[in-house]
C-alpha cells in the first residue's frame, strides 16, 4: 500500500536472506517493548462500535539497518497516516494501534487483548517480520495489508500461506490507493452485523475484485523471437555451467536441471577482483559513465572497484569454464569476504549473452540460463516482484538488470547508475525496461519438474525510491487474483523475459518432463 512516497532516488534480496535479517533486527524493536496507543476510554469502550487493533509489524520506527524499503527509512508517518485515516474515514469502528516485530510481541497484544478486541488490521511494514500468523489463531476477523516496496515479500509468502490453508479469518489487501484499505476496514461491518468472519473475508475479497481495474489493452509491440528447438536448448542447457559463490566452500556441485553446477569460493572471486588490471577497470568505469543518463551518489572510487569485480567475475568465469555466475552477494559483502558489490558487473555479463544473478539463487540462476538458451541470447531479469490491485499490475524489482533486453545485437535502453537501495551502498542499476511488449515470466524448480509461468504487457517504469531501483510492471495476462497463490511454495523470486515464449517453454517443459504450472 502506497501510503507515502520518499524523495525520487532498493532492496535486492532473496526471501531466506530478508527473514534473516528481520530476525536480526527484530531486536531492536523488542528491546523498547512495544509500543502502543494508549487504550481507549471505558465510555468509549461501551459505545457499541467494533474495536479494531490496527498491528504494523516492522523492525523498529526507524528502520535501524538494510532490508526493504532501505536503511533510515522512517515509518512513523506511514503509521500515522493510515491510522489517521482510518479513524476518520471509518466512524463507526474504534481503533487502537501496536508496534510488533514477531510472534512473541504479537502474542502479548493477544494477551493483552483478552477479549476486549473484535477483529485485526496487520500491515506488513517489513518483508518477514511473522505477527500475522498469530493474530490469526484468535480466530476474530483479520485484515492483511501490503506496504508496497517494503513488506510485499512475505504479504506474498504469507497470504499465500493463508489461501492454501484455507484460513477462514484472514482477508488481504495489496493496493497502493488508501480508499481500498478502507473499503476493505469497513468490512468488519459485515461481522457487526451478525456475519461469521469467513463472511467478512469474502466481503473483503468482493471490495478487491471490484476495485481491480478490468484487463486493459493487451495486444503488444511486434517482437519477433527466434528461439532454439527443445532439443538444442536442451543441448545448450548441458553445456552450460554455473559457479556458486555461496561462501568459502569450493568443489563439484549437482547438476541442477541439467546444467552443470561448481561451487567457488568467496576468496576467488575476491583475488580475481584484486587482480583486474587498473587501466582495464578505468575504461570499463569511464563506458559506464558515459553510457549512463545519470550516476546518483556512487562516487568514481565505486565505479572502478564495480568494473574490477566485473572483470574479475568474467576471469573466473573463462577459467573455469562457465558461462553463469551467481554470488551470495549482501553476505560476502557485509562479511568481509568480498569488496565491491557485483550488480554492475552483473549487468555487464547480461548484456552480453552472458548470466549474472543475484544472492546465489540457483534455481533462479538455472532459469536464467534456460532463457538465455531458448531466445538465443536474450537476459533473465531475476526480481523480487509485488502485486498492485489498484493498477492491475505485478511490478519486478531488482538491483541489477540487463539494458539490452532484446539480446546483445538489440535495442539498448536507457540506465542510471546509483546505490544498491536497502543500504545506500556500492552501485546499481535501475533500468528504464521498454514498455508496451509481451513478457514471460518463470521459474524452473528440479526437484518438482516443474516450471511456474506466467505472462504480463510491461505497461511502466516505476521509480518509487522505496526497494529495488528496476521496478518494471507489467499487467498479467490472466486472473490476478490467482497470482497471490504460488509465493509460499516458489519463495519470491522471479525471471522474466522479453519475448511471448509461452510456446517454446510448453514445448521445452515436454521434452525435458516437466509439467507447467500456469501462476495466472
Amino acid at each position: 500500500m502506497e501510503m507515502q512516497r520518499q524523495p525520487s532516488g532498493c532492496a535486492c534480496c532473496g526471501w531466506s536472506r530478508r527473514r534473516f535479517l528481520a530476525a536480526g533486527c527484530g531486536a531492536c524493536l523488542g528491546a523498547a517493548g512495544i509500543v502502543t496507543a494508549p487504550r481507549v476510554a471505558p465510555a468509549a469502550q461501551s459505545s457499541g462500535k467494533m474495536r479494531i487493533h490496527i498491528v504494523y509489524a516492522l523492525h523498529a520506527p526507524v528502520q535501524p539497518g538494510p532490508d526493504w524499503p532501505n536503511v533510515g527509512f522512517d515509518f512513523r508517518p506511514v503509521m500515522e497516516r493510515i491510522t489517521g485515516t482510518l479513524t476518520r474515514q471509518c466512524p463507526d469502528l474504534q481503533f487502537r494501534a501496536s508496534m510488533a516485530t514477531g510472534p512473541e510481541q504479537a502474542q502479548k497484544i493477544l494477551d493483552d487483548d483478552k477479549g476486549a478486541i473484535d477483529g485485526y488490521v496487520v500491515c506488513q511494514l517489513n518483508c518477514w517480520n511473522r505477527v500475522v500468523q498469530t493474530l490469526a489463531t484468535s480466530g476474530k476477523p483479520t485484515l492483511y495489508v501490503d506496504f508496497q516496496y517494503a513488506g510485499s515479500g512475505g504479504f506474498l509468502v504469507y497470504t499465500a500461506a493463508f489461501l492454501r490453508n484455507s484460513t477462514p479469518n484472514v482477508g488481504f489487501v495489496s493496493s497502493s490507493h488508501m480508499e481500498d484499505l478502507v473499503e476493505a476496514v469497513k468490512c468488519f461491518g459485515v461481522v457487526g452485523r451478525g456475519g461469521s468472519p469467513a463472511e467478512f473475508v469474502a466481503a473483503t475479497a468482493r471490495v478487491r475484485t471490484s476495485t481491480t481495474p478490468r484487463a486493459g489493452d493487451l495486444s503488444c509491440k511486434p517482437d519477433p523471437v527466434k528461439t532454439l528447438s527443445s532439443a538444442e536448448c536442451i543441448a545448450a542447457m548441458k553445456s552450460s555451467k554455473i559457479l556458486a559463490v555461496r561462501d568459502q566452500e569450493s568443489g563439484p556441485a549437482e547438476p541442477v536441471s541439467g546444467i552443470p553446477m561448481e561451487r567457488v569460493s568467496f576468496a576467488e572471486v575476491n583475488e580475481a577482483w584484486k587482480a583486474a588490471d587498473k587501466d582495464e577497470s578505468r575504461a570499463v568505469a569511464d563506458r559506464w559513465q558515459r553510457s549512463a543518463t545519470e550516476v546518483i551518489d556512487v562516487s568514481r572510487q565505486t565505479l572502478e572497484t564495480s568494473a574490477a569485480m566485473y572483470l574479475g567475475m568474467k576471469s573466473v568465469l573463462k577459467r573455469h569454464g562457465a558461462n553463469a555466475i551467481t554470488i551470495n552477494c549482501l553476505g560476502g559483502f557485509y562479511g568481509g569476504h568480498i569488496h565491491a558489490y557485483p550488480c554492475l558487473g552483473f549487468h555487464e555479463l547480461n548484456n552480453e549473452g552472458l548470466i549474472g544473478a543475484c544472492e546465489c539463487d540457483v534455481r533462479s540462476t538455472a532459469t536464467m540460463v534456460m532463457l538465455t538458451a531458448l531466445t538465443q541470447g536474450r537476459p533473465g531479469y531475476i526480481s523480487d516482484p509485488v502485486i498492485n490491485t489498484a493498477k492491475r499490475q505485478i511490478i519486478y524489482a531488482h538491483c541489477v538488470a540487463s539494458n539490452k533486453a532484446f539480446g546483445p545485437q538489440g535495442a539498448v535502453n536507457p540506465f542510471a547508475i546509483m546505490t544498491h537501495s536497502e543500504d545506500r551502498q556500492g552501485a546499481s542499476v535501475r533500468s528504464v525496461l521498454p514498455i508496451g511488449y509481451m513478457t514471460t515470466t518463470v521459474e524452473m524448480e528440479q526437484s518438482r519438474k516443474e516450471i511456474l509461468f506466467h505472462q504480463g504487457k510491461a505497461v511502466e517504469n516505476d521509480p518509487d525510491d522505496r526497494a529495488c531501483r528496476t521496478k518494471l510492471a507489467v499487467e498479467p495476462v490472466g486472473d490476478i487474483e490467482k497470482l497471490f497463490g504460488q509465493w509460499d511454495q516458489w519463495s519470491w523470486h522471479r525471471v522474466t523475459c522479453y519475448g511471448d515464449l509461452k510456446g517454446p517453454i510448453f514445448a521445452l517443459a515436454d521434452a525435458m518432463g516437466y509439467k507447467v504450472l500456469e501462476e495466472a
